[in-house]
């Protein structure tokens, strides 16, 4: 019986020439371009799949998410994971959200279906225990509080008044909104919404989140669904369960340092400021 390989790619060109290459090996492949249709393949047809190969960079769901949500769910299908991102960081995620092995590209096609053949051979358990996996949900509307958004029409109201939100700024609050509950670091901020390596030197998460909080709570300087975790990141709360769950002034003091700095940043909508020492990520286009 032909080894089945699920390939998760959203470059066309690449997908199909993997496919092919795959096919020619004598492997049964199936192609996707986004995560949130393969958790639905590895749901409905996990004990077929025999690896899986991740792209990192997908619309939707990343290849993170995909992985994360794969092995949380109990499922050790070998991960090979691909991406354009070379940083030890990124592999280190990659690594740390459950994939195998890692690859950058651009790559060798002898070396990839090296990797896949070791992984075959390595197998994985036919005993661990296999969970339904939950999709994360692909958010559309945002209700709470007084706020209303919808994030594919852009239209946000704040007590029925219809307020303007860059797209950046909604790209933000969806996937905070996406991952509710969860403390999300600046590096992953950086990753998912502004594309950058998680190491660059840059305010641009610390402003883009004062300009959220201007627009989405009662009270800046005690927020109530964007909080600051010291040392760790950020929480979205939805629905807190009361006032209990407002940010410490004291541990908001670097937030509002921030939304007082923003009134005077040359930070344009949607490009993070190039910082004076570190590293650097290209600017964001419009």
């Amino acid at each position: 019986m032909r080894q089945h390989i699920l390939v998760v790619e959203d470059e066309k060109h690449l997908g199909v020439g993997i496919k092919y290459n795959l096919e020619a090996e004598n492997y049964r492949v199936t192609l996707v371009e986004d995560g949130a249709t393969a958790l639905r393949i590895v749901n409905n047809s996990g004990d077929s799949i025999d690896l899986i190969v991740l792209d990192l960079m997908l619309p939707g769901l990343s290849g993170y998410t995909v992985c994360e949500t794969i092995r949380d769910a109990g499922v050790t299908i070998p991960v090979l994971m691909l991406s354009a991102r070379t940083l030890a960081e990124d592999r280190t995620r990659g690594f740390d959200v459950g994939a195998n092995q890692y690859m950058s590209k651009p790559f060798e096609l002898d070396e990839l279906l090296s990797r896949i053949k070791n992984l075959l051979q390595i197998g994985r358990s036919k005993t661990a225990p296999v969970k339904v996996i939950k999709t994360p949900d692909a958010i559309v509307e945002l209700d709470f509080g007084n706020i209303k958004v919808n994030f594919e029409t852009h239209e946000v109201t704040v007590s029925d008044q219809a307020v303007r939100m860059t797209p950046k700024e909604l790209k933000l609050l969806k996937y905070f909104a996406e991952h509710k509950d969860r403390v999300i670091s600046r590096n992953e901020l950086l990753t998912e919404v502004w594309d950058l390596p998680g190491n660059i030197q840059t305010r641009a998460v610390d402003q883009f989140i004062a300009r959220l909080r201007k627009i989405i709570e009662p009270d800046t300087t005690t927020p109530v669904h964007l909080l600051t975790i010291r040392d760790a990141g950020y929480r979205f709360i939805q629905h807190p369960a009361n006032s209990s769950e407002a940010e410490n002034p004291e541990e908001n003091s670097s937030a509002e340092k921030s939304r007082r700095d923003t009134k005077t940043s040359t930070l344009n909508d949607e490009k993070p400021p190039r910082s004076e020492e570190g590293p650097t990520g290209p600017a964001e286009e419009p």
